[in-house]
């Protein structure tokens, strides 16, 4: 189903600032007016008019703590069902509920955060009343620090998601989506939100398309996320296990160690630095990892959407914020929040930046041996500066990936929203002002929710490795019907669906083979049904 919002955004709702203990019966009312609008979006039946794919990748934020007020969204308005959050420190565990926020914290190791209030006995405390403490429900962060302020970090991990959403994967059910602040190591944020309606992305959402169904693919953080952008799978572990790298959880002691590695040491889910690529400062070579893309006979291998295009002879590119930098200087990297671990095609055999995997930290005075192969103006792995280059030149391949700079990719702790959205509105602008405009779909959605909360009960995949959370998704292009909510069920293999669906290429896994995982057409339409050549 398809809404339109343009009427809504005209009505009272605009303007309004409703309390939370309001929100509820505003936004449910608007959403009965318009559930059943009758729409004329048409059916994309010809994907050979679109000849150019962008996706924006952006960081760490569900649905419901970017877009949960968006008018006719499926937002905060019905999330009271999901909102309890259990105790697993009453005997026994998960034999009572958290009645009160605690206090947010930030830094490294975490700390409460004196941007906001707490009551004596540590709870977030009620900006009107700093000795009563705020009840365990959504609120909005800006009411107390504004919304270009950095907030803390927030855990989100593989195994932790899971038990997060309680979907019965690592222990019996109990309900749905009620342990998220059970187990956050920053719990006063957990439910926290910013309303984006009106921010640079909001806006694109309004003019365009907003997915209100999508979820990040596999259960917890960045790096495995990234990973099932580009290949719908893990990455396998095939080098002897580093010391503590696999992970444990104790059901009855309610002990989680979220390491490296799955339980079984065979895949790596949590964050893991590359081998023969740009690395965090001061990883050893045993801790990296390189992922076998090219040769079928030896162990792990695994195929991504680059070796998919590239046999097919079509044209790719992954634009990264600061790759030059990295590649120069890892510690320059680092200082200028470079994010390793986002980089997904540079840990593949065939894509891999370095010919040999350095021992240390490098500079410009002992650089690593670059691959002149995977490097230069003609590798598919380019600075994000060359996009900008390539879009006003008439350059930019049929398939675009964009991973932006640490400050401009939104990730709570390092990063604020509001620069990183009006680093996409800059993006997107380009492209709006270029030759390819008329034939392009750019998406922009979220690796992950960054442990955030949302009340969308996610689907199950048979495979066991998701889905996460809920996550924003907004698609920008003359072919989406403007102005409109796209209610249909998609998740980040998605848009490998929809890169494959367009140029006829195989699938990669079970997932994006799946005939029940859509592929992003039912949000685009307003082309004709006549045959198109390509």
């Amino acid at each position: 189903m398809t809404i339109c919002i343009e009427k809504l955004l005209r009505g009272p709702l605009k303007s309004a600032a409703p309390t939370a203990f309001s929100l509820g019966f505003i936004l449910a009312t608007i959403s009965v007016g318009i559930a059943d609008e009758p729409q004329n979006q048409k059916q994309l039946k010809n994907l050979n008019k679109i000849k150019h794919i962008i996706v924006i990748y952006q960081e760490n934020w569900s649905f419901d703590s970017l877009y949960g007020q968006f008018p006719g969204a499926d937002g905060l308005a019905n999330s009271f069902d999901t909102i309890p959050q259990l105790d697993k420190t009453a005997v026994p565990a998960y034999s009572a509920l958290i009645y009160q926020t605690p206090s947010p914290l930030t830094g490294s190791p975490l700390v409460p955060d004196p941007a906001f209030p707490s009551t004596p006995n540590g709870k977030l405390a009620l900006i009107s009343n700093n000795s009563l403490a705020w009840p365990l429900i959504p609120y909005d962060f800006t009411t107390y620090i504004p919304a270009n302020s950095l907030t803390g970090y927030i855990v989100h991990r593989f195994y932790h998601e899971q038990l997060q959403i309680d979907n019965g994967a690592l222990e019996t059910k109990n309900g749905d989506m009620d342990k998220f602040v059970t187990w956050s190591d920053n719990p006063g944020l957990v439910l926290s939100y910013l309303d984006a309606t009106n921010l640079p992305e909001g806006k694109l959402a309004q003019q365009y398309t907003l997915c209100d169904n999508f979820f990040h693919s596999a259960y917890g953080g960045s790096f495995l996320n990234h990973q099932w952008l580009v290949a719908a799978a893990n990455p396998p572990w095939v080098t002897p296990i580093p010391t503590g790298w696999q992970s444990s959880y104790d059901s009855v002691k309610k002990i989680l160690a979220d390491n490296q590695l799955t339980f079984d040491g065979k895949y790596a889910v949590n964050t893991t630095q590359p081998l023969l690529a740009p690395f965090s400062p001061g990883t050893p070579i045993a801790n990296r990892l390189l992922i076998n893309n090219t040769n079928p006979s030896q162990p792990g291998y695994t195929p991504n959407i680059g070796n998919r295009l590239d046999d097919a002879g079509i044209n790719w590119r992954w634009y990264s914020g600061g790759w030059n930098d990295a590649l120069a200087n890892n510690e320059t990297a680092n200082g200028e929040l470079f994010q390793f671990h986002h980089q997904p095609f540079a840990y593949y055999t065939k894509y891999a930046p370095f010919l040999t995997a350095p021992t240390m930290d490098y500079s410009a005075s002992s650089p690593p041996q670059l691959n002149p192969n995977t490097t230069g103006p003609s590798a598919h792995l380019q600075d994000e500066q060359n996009f900008f280059t390539d879009v006003a030149m008439g350059n930019l391949p049929p398939v675009a990936f964009i991973k932006p700079l640490g400050p401009n990719n939104e990730h709570p702790g390092y990063a604020d929203v509001v620069t990183g959205q009006k680093h996409v509105a800059a993006l997107v602008a380009a492209v709006q002002n270029s030759k390819i405009w008329k034939d392009c779909v750019i998406i922009i959605t979220y690796d992950e929710n960054g442990g955030r909360w949302d009340h969308v009960v996610p689907p199950v995949r048979s495979d066991g490795w998701g889905v996460g959370t809920r996550v924003p998704a907004i698609i920008v292009s003359p072919f989406v019907k403007h102005g409109a909510i796209d209610n249909t069920e998609y998740e980040t293999v998605s848009i490998l669906k929809l890169i494959e669906h367009r140029f006829q290429l195989a699938p990669l896994s079970s997932r994006d083979a799946d005939p029940k995982i859509h592929d992003l057409t039912n949000a685009l339409g307003g082309l004709e049904s006549e045959q198109d050549d390509d």
